[in-house]
């Protein structure tokens, strides 16, 4: 259970640009970016397998997804899906079948031709469709499936999806990072060691805890793309030491969600050809309990930790005042589908935070646990920064109720196969880059 305590987190990406050229500018070719990567990549190049950005961000440049979000608009949405491997698409019999139009002459980076049939393995895979010819390890994703009765392929350019009832929604799950798609006539389990992909950048070398590298794929779909000869992403997984890193100009391009407001204001006044760019990733925090075992399959506790979290305080303690008191998804601006602030005050814990702290105390005390004479538990979150940062905040506030939490860190590789076992008992965990959609 995902207990209601969300915020939706305005990171900042920063990027170097020694000289940042007017939009009517030609662009130039050549020359490598250097990006930081925050931790080795943990399920390899598998997005399939995976539910973190530690492994689709450095991944991504292998492949293509059949529809994609338009990287040149601030806020997804149905209206800024543009075509990928899916030169078009169509909708008929009132959004229960969705036709996908493929491009033509595309290739794989072993020079095997993209088809149709790629496509639909790709997916069959995912939603685990009994004929499916491979199954992945970890699927994180069959949900968003679902609704998908069978694909169909009429040629080697044409997929259609049918669906068992409408949903236009599909088509930004589809365009999520998340979706990539895979070769057919690679295994799946290879994806976790190296990438085959169709993608504008081909895997050079990935040498496990230092970096990633990628070289331009010559036989790129889109003419004359990339400008870049290559990729580097470069494992730093010290919090100061990346900054320092782009301050230096070692790097080039931090790691999205990773750079504060207050770091990139101090990184801004020490290097002033930095550009800084605010956006909304569409990342909320949320405290994850198990509801299968003691002391969390009581609702009154629960109810007491939701009580118990100041989520402003959170906002301005963890991210100095870089980001909205959200639910499960990110209110408009930002996004669309999440509740506004004025309509928040009825759940647990987005009242006045003295009063929801002594609604806690109050339901703790009931329990029989005071501050004096707590509830003891083990809190689980990603050894990672900025989980930890938003744990330890987490930890301080359960503390003043009664319930005394130790910290304990875990590799992201083994994160959430332990969360799909229920080995833990409260965890302080980030969800993001899905698609800003309650089908998502």
């Amino acid at each position: 259970m995902r207990a209601p305590l969300a915020l939706a987190a305005l990171s900042l990406v920063v990027v170097v640009a020694l000289v940042t050229p007017a939009i009517s500018q030609t662009p130039k070719t050549g020359g490598t970016l250097n990006i930081t990567q925050r931790e080795d990549l943990p399920q390899g190049f598998a997005i399939h397998e995976t539910q973190t950005s530690s492994t689709v961000w450095p991944s991504m440049p292998c492949f293509n997804n059949l529809v994609i979000y338009d990287p040149a608009k601030k806020v997804e949405s149905l209206d800024t899906i543009v075509g990928d491997l899916a030169e078009k698409w169509s909708w008929q019999e009132n959004y229960r079948n969705l036709v996908f139009f493929l491009r033509k002459g595309v290739k794989w980076h072993d020079g095997q031709p993209f088809t149709s049939k790629d496509v639909k393995y790709t997916f069959d895979m995912i939603r685990e469709a009994p004929d499916a010819p491979a199954k992945l390890r970890i699927n994180p994703r069959k949900d968003w499936y679902a609704n998908v009765q069978t694909i169909e392929t009429p040629d080697a350019n044409t997929v259609v999806f049918h669906l068992k009832r409408p949903q236009p929604s599909i088509l930004m799950m589809l365009a999520s990072g998340y979706s990539p798609i895979y070769a057919a006539h690679v295994p799946a389990a290879n994806y976790r060691t190296g990438c085959v992909g169709t993608g504008p950048f081909k895997l050079k070398e990935w040498r496990k805890g230092e970096f990633v590298e990628y070289v331009k794929n010559p036989d790129y779909f889109v003419k004359g793309r990339p400008y870049l000869d290559g990729l580097k992403y470069v494992v730093i997984v010290e919090r100061g030491t990346r900054t320092a890193a782009l301050q230096s100009g070692a790097v080039d391009v931090p790691f999205p969600g990773e750079t504060s407001k207050t770091q990139s204001e101090q990184l801004k006044k020490a290097v002033p050809q930095l550009v800084v760019t605010p956006v909304s990733e569409n990342v909320n925090n949320n405290i994850i309990m198990n509801i299968k075992k003691p002391p969390f399959d009581n609702l009154k506790v629960r109810l007491a930790v939701s009580h118990a979290i100041d989520r402003r305080a959170l906002i301005q303690a963890v991210y100095q005042g870089g980001g909205i008191i959200g639910a499960a998804m990110a209110p408009k601006p930002h996004a669309f589908w999440g509740l506004a602030e004025k309509d928040l005050g009825g759940l647990p814990g987005y009242g006045k935070a003295a009063e929801e702290k002594a609604t806690a105390k109050k339901m703790m005390a009931e329990l029989g646990y005071t501050p004096d004479k707590p509830l003891r538990v083990e809190m689980v979150t990603r050894a990672i920064p900025i989980y930890v940062d938003m744990a330890s905040f987490v930890i301080n506030e359960l503390k003043q109720i009664g319930i005394e939490a130790t910290l304990k860190q875990i590799e992201t590789a083994q994160w959430h196969a332990m969360a799909v076992r229920g080995e833990y008992q409260i965890g302080a965990n980030l969800t993001g880059l899905g698609a800003d959609d309650p089908d998502g």
